[in-house]
């Protein structure tokens, strides 16, 4: 049986459905909008047509005058969210955010008969009855106001253990408060694991192999994340994951309002994108700044759906979090930090500066920050890419982990999956693509130090990094030329992914070998110094494969490979009569083998899923990783008429950074030799840092603002 007055009726209520707080908060909402309107927030000629408006219809929001301030349209927008997931949980909450909303009237007193009373008199006369309206709701609502606040929990840290992984600063909880969503390898390839606080385990997400970055929908039953160059949504209650669109950026991020809209950074020197959760064509939401911008990353919609917040990485006086809006205008930089920020309910902003997990009062009206800061973590982790180790829900609960980026280490291995040593120190500086020069004595490699990633190069006999470049830009994917004189690399310090060449010994200056609209990456030089082969970004065709010739640089360059597929990862065969890339032509990644620089024949090596491939010295075996991160190695005859490969050999498991489902830039593997391998590696076995979650945090008792 349904009781109950039908305009004031939560929906859940309205289906007849069981009941709790959240629908006396629904029924509050209802009542102040109707205080702030003079109108009803849901109406009807009947019962039946009410309760279906209820249902099925939102509020009148532009019918709230426009000096109702921000914080209590979106405090209202939050009372009467449908989903009780979405709602305020309990109205101690929407009491601290309502308090003084309508202090700043006066009782009125007898006006001046001149020319500014008069014209402001209209607008007392309609504030006082609100005022005095509020301050009787108050006075009845102050006993259960009063109790709830003096019986509210005490704030608690708890600990949640995860599997160990590579990402360890991937995760997310719902916005209901009841599930977190992590990254880890477990006992196998990194996936998604889902652990729902009410119970004591998790559970991998099948499907999501490779997955990084998850975000959740704002009901909290799907999730979107990141894999294979693609952006994907999976249901919590299960189904394959589903494309959304086609993504080429490292470390990227995402976040989904209530109006089916998500937020993406699609690629490494993009602004941000959104597109439908339905999947769609993307469209650039926000607008780089070049020099002084390189890129946007970690969006975070607000309450109302329409705010989001986003990092950008640039010069110092250009980077830091700023507060965008879908209906278009100038985003507004709030503050400079370490990482993303996000939205603490009821009016704070959380981010990390000098790892240190910090709170303050975002002024939505004014888009500006106020009062002191206050800490809620210490030694929280952050990555070479903003990317904070903390999450935030809908319910104000906040969880966070302690220490940045999982360290790697560049470990030999030799052909049984045997470790030989380590090359280098641990690294906790997102240590990538390692490339071993030809003599064997030097190690390239890309390293994001305070965010600000570069070609360092390690020395095998010595010891010790140096680092070869210095631009605030992001320089990545080193490669050698076959004398070790030079190494060719990629930079975005002309806001687009060029081709880059500089002598090793870090003499002189850089030269850009190819100016185009497009991103592009170095893939691999040949023995013989001719051909740099690298993969162009088209925005029809995908990734692309050209050659370029270096002894005659004004050449235009060769088409290796363009299809409507992706192609990437290309390696000269020892000869260079052959270059083996992967390729998604099938629908999944496979490594094949073609002629070169004549592109003939094709033919396909791996026959399970396949990436990242490598040559041996001799040019008689070719190296790849299954989708299971297992070394894979196929025999090669390479004849003038002819290719042959034989079947694919498992050699050993790795526990190899991106894993084996996909790889975008380079491989993190090289070759030696003498046959060794080396590995770019997660550091130990070890158990990933537990994450912790705060409930009932309240401000900190020493904050300066604390109502």
């Amino acid at each position: 049986m349904i009781l109950g007055t039908a305009a004031y009726m939560a929906p859940e209520q309205a289906r007849g459905k069981a009941v709790d707080r959240r629908a006396d908060i629904w029924s509050f909402g209802c009542v102040l909008f109707e205080m702030l309107t003079g109108a009803r927030a849901f109406g009807g000629d009947d019962v039946a047509e009410t309760l279906a408006n209820v249902i099925n219809k939102e509020p009148a929001w532009d019918a709230l005058p426009p000096s109702v301030p921000t914080h209590v349209r979106q405090t209202l927008r939050l009372c009467l969210k449908k989903s009780i997931r979405e709602r305020v949980p309990d109205i101690g909450a929407v009491r601290l955010a309502l308090e003084g909303a309508f202090e700043t009237v006066a009782s009125p007193a007898t006006p001046a008969t001149t020319a500014s009373s008069r014209g402001r008199w209209p607008l007392m006369a309609a504030l006082v009855p609100l005022a005095v309206a509020a301050t009787l709701i108050a006075a009845m609502a102050m006993p259960t106001l009063r109790y709830l606040r003096e019986t509210l929990p005490p704030e608690m840290r708890l600990e949640i253990a995860t599997p160990a992984g590579d990402e360890q600063l991937h995760f997310a909880l719902s916005p209901d408060g009841r599930s977190l969503v992590f990254v880890a390898t477990g006992d196998g390839a990194s996936r998604l694991w889902l652990r729902p606080l009410d119970r004591t385990e998790a559970r991998p997400l099948a499907g999501t192999e490779g997955g990084t970055a998850p975000f959740w929908s704002p009901d909290s039953r799907s999730i979107g994340f990141f894999a294979g160059g693609k952006l994907l949504r999976i249901d919590v209650a299960g189904g394959a994951p589903q494309m959304l669109a086609t993504v080429n950026a490292t470390s990227t991020s995402g976040s989904w309002n209530a109006d089916g809209t998500i937020l993406f950074a699609a690629h490494t020197t993009d602004p941000l994108w959104r597109v439908a959760a339905s999947g769609g064509e993307p469209v650039a939401v926000t607008r780089l700044d070049p020099p002084r911008q390189i890129t946007h990353r970690h969006p975070q919609f607000l309450p109302d759906g329409r705010q989001f917040l986003f990092y950008a990485f640039g010069m110092p006086d250009a980077a830091g979090i700023y507060l965008g809006s879908l209906d278009g205008g100038t985003p507004v930089r709030l503050t400079a930090a370490d990482s993303g920020g996000a939205f603490l309910a009821p009016d704070r902003l959380v981010f990390v500066r000098q790892a240190a997990l910090i709170a303050r009062r975002l002024d939505l009206a004014r888009r500006v920050l106020t009062g002191d800061p206050v800490t809620l973590a210490d030694a929280v982790g952050v990555d070479g890419f903003a990317r904070g180790g903390f999450a935030v829900s809908s319910a104000s609960q906040v969880a966070y982990r302690a220490g940045g980026s999982a360290s790697r280490h560049l470990v030999w291995v030799d052909r049984k999956g045997k470790a030989a040593g380590a090359a280098g120190e641990p690294d906790a500086n997102d240590l990538r693509v390692p490339e071993l020069s030809p003599n064997g004595r030097m190690v390239a490699m890309s390293r994001a130090v305070q965010g600000n990633q570069d070609i360092w190069l390690l020395n095998l006999l010595r010891g010790g990094r140096t680092r070869l470049t210095v631009d605030a830009a992001f320089d990545t994917n080193p490669i050698w030329s076959p004398d070790g004189m030079r190494l060719a690399f990629a930079s975005n310090r002309t806001g687009v992914f060029d081709l880059y060449v500089k002598p090793s010994n870090g003499s002189g200056v850089e030269e850009r070998l190819v100016n185009s609209p497009n991103t592009k990456q170095p893939q691999d030089w040949s023995r013989d110094g001719q051909w740099l082969v690298y993969y162009e970004l088209s925005p029809t065709t995908g990734h692309d494969l050209w050659g370029l010739d270096m002894t005659a640089p004004d050449q235009a360059p060769r088409v290796v490979a363009a299809t409507a597929a992706e192609e990437v990862l290309a390696q000269f065969s020892p000869d260079g009569r052959l270059v083996a890339y992967q390729t998604n032509e099938s629908g999944r990644f496979e490594v094949v083998v073609q002629s070169f620089p004549d592109a003939g024949g094709k033919s396909q090596v791996s026959t399970a899923g396949g990436v990242a491939p490598r040559w041996r010295a001799d040019g008689k075996e070719l190296y790849f990783l299954a989708p299971d991160a297992t070394l894979m190695a196929v025999p090669v005859t390479n004849t003038r008429t002819a290719l042959e490969a034989g079947s694919p050999v498992a050699l050993f498991p790795t526990r190899i950074v991106d894993g084996g489902t996909v790889a975008l830039n380079r491989p993190q593997y090289a070759v030696a030799r003498d046959g060794r391998f080396l590995i770019n590696q997660p550091l130990g076995d070890a158990t990933a840092a537990p994450i912790t979650l705060i409930l009932n945090w309240k401000g900190g008792a020493s904050a300066p603002d604390r109502r």
